[in-house]
């Protein structure tokens, strides 16, 4: 247990006095997770959990809550926290890998969300704000699951761009079945933004949809002007 190692090698003790790098990813796991249960510690919790892992800890993207609340000692508290830490861990990494990426093609758009929307299994709704020089300032997921029109509401997507002072956005989502083929409430969210952009002089440069390894570009196939 936890209160029976030496206090220096206990995971917050560690974290405080050697700081987050020097931790183990079970370490950092137990942290997130605070508590074992009543067969076992949070560090063999922790270590549970990582084993899931077939690869590398970047594993863990793809686990679901149900697979985790079927663990022994995890119930949907413990899966919960484990799941928001992995999320934005993987969101926290997709915009630091796009700041200041210039976009120049639908291309660039992928390689600048890969890392975010690959293999997910669930829809993803993300806007990359732009300056005037088409580099990317900020981006920010604005729906998960299923798109409507109500969920995706130009108000949620250009509060942000007025605030940044964005001269253009750009909307990109997946489509988890691998058929980028644009729904019909993917073009009735086209436009809505489209049409509220030209309103506040914030263009939408394009709307990618991710499918795989295909695309399907709006700007490319059914042009917004």
């Amino acid at each position: 247990m936890i209160k029976t190692m030496p206090e220096s090698e206990r995971p917050r003790e560690k974290m405080l006095n050697k700081g987050s790098q020097s931790l183990s990813n079970t370490e950092l796991l137990a942290i997130i997770m605070r508590t074992g249960s009543r067969q076992k510690s949070v560090i063999d919790l922790a270590n549970d959990v990582i084993g899931q892992c077939e690869r590398d800890i970047g594993d863990l993207r793809h686990i679901t809550i149900q697979e985790l609340c079927a663990m022994q000692g995890i119930g949907p508290s413990k899966a919960c926290q484990i799941m928001a830490a992995v999320e934005l861990g993987t969101r926290i990494n997709a915009q630091k890998l796009a700041y200041g990426q210039r976009i120049a093609s639908p291309i660039d758009v992928i390689g600048a969300f890969n890392s975010l929307l690959s293999h997910e299994k669930v829809e993803k709704f993300v806007v990359a704000y732009l300056s005037t020089k088409n580099e990317i300032i900020s981006t920010e997921v604005i729906s998960i699951g299923s798109l409507n029109a109500s969920i995706v509401h130009p108000r949620e997507v250009y509060g942000k761009a007025v605030r940044l002072s964005s001269a253009s956005i750009i909307a990109v989502h997946n489509h988890p079945s691998g058929d980028p083929s644009p729904s019909r409430e993917d073009r009735n969210i086209t436009r809505r933004l489209h049409e509220a952009g030209k309103l506040l002089g914030i263009a939408l440069l394009d709307h990618i949809i991710i499918g795989g390894s295909q695309y399907y570009s709006f700007k490319e196939n059914e042009p917004l002007d």
